[in-house]
């Protein structure tokens, strides 16, 4: 799940790379709802290992209540904390 600054809004994906998606979505490369609407804060994603599983996943979040959302994210990540803020950091050798 990825949010913008203010927490209002959500977006709910399904990638076979997190890193490179996140990527993605952090320098706008795609047109669409994370760019329109600044969703480029990583803070819930889950791992499968099983494609099927993870769609399915996906489509039942989607339903959700946005309370049950919340709820969910701050269970593990009461912050709010971007989750892949280092992700991408240069470090020196």
């Amino acid at each position: 799940m990825l949010t913008n600054t203010y927490h209002n809004v959500l977006y709910i994906g399904f990638t076979n790379n997190i890193r490179r998606r996140v990527y993605e979505h952090k320098r706008k490369l795609v047109y669409g709802f994370t760019s329109k609407y600044n969703c480029t804060k990583l803070v819930w994603f889950e791992k499968f290992t099983d494609v099927n599983l993870a769609i399915a996943r996906e489509k039942q979040l989607k339903t959700w209540q946005r309370s049950w959302k919340n709820n969910l994210i701050e269970k593990h990540n009461p912050d709010w904390h971007d989750l892949a803020a280092d992700w991408f950091i240069k470090r020196s050798k």
